[in-house]
């Protein structure tokens, strides 16, 4: 088994669909996708896997930017995408199953956009 290097590409968004889509034809499988909040912007990562390589696309983008969703090409992202607007308040366009705000229940809204957020929860008690 042989392991190569791993490769992240910083991409716009409006130029997600174009780059996704050369991956699924290239015969890519979605690993998976996270969601940071870095400073007032977001660093959202599309992890491609083949033959022992992992690719990564990266888009930033401002609170206000709508994603558009990958779920029609790689149906299993709506889990991330549901996921990503559930904490983080990321708005993602034409998801394939989309539970508007209800995949993941929090005590707040979007608890990972605004990180300064110490709310009371079992964890916090001692």
């Amino acid at each position: 088994m042989k392991t190569e290097g791993q490769v992240t590409t910083i991409i716009r968004v409006e130029n997600l669909i174009g780059e996704v889509e050369r991956y699924r034809t290239g015969g890519y499988r979605l690993v998976q996708m996270s969601c940071s909040k870095i400073g007032e912007q977001f660093e959202i990562y599309f992890s491609f896997g083949k033959d022992y390589l992992l690719e990564h696309l990266m888009i930033v983008i401002e609170p206000e930017t709508i994603v558009p969703s990958i779920s029609g090409m790689y149906g299993g992202a709506f889990v991330y995408e549901n996921e990503m607007h559930d904490l983080f308040g990321v708005q993602v366009k034409g998801m394939n199953i989309d539970y508007h705000g209800t995949f993941i229940r929090t005590s707040v809204q979007n608890p990972f956009r605004y990180p300064e957020f110490k709310g009371e929860g079992p964890c916090q008690k001692r």
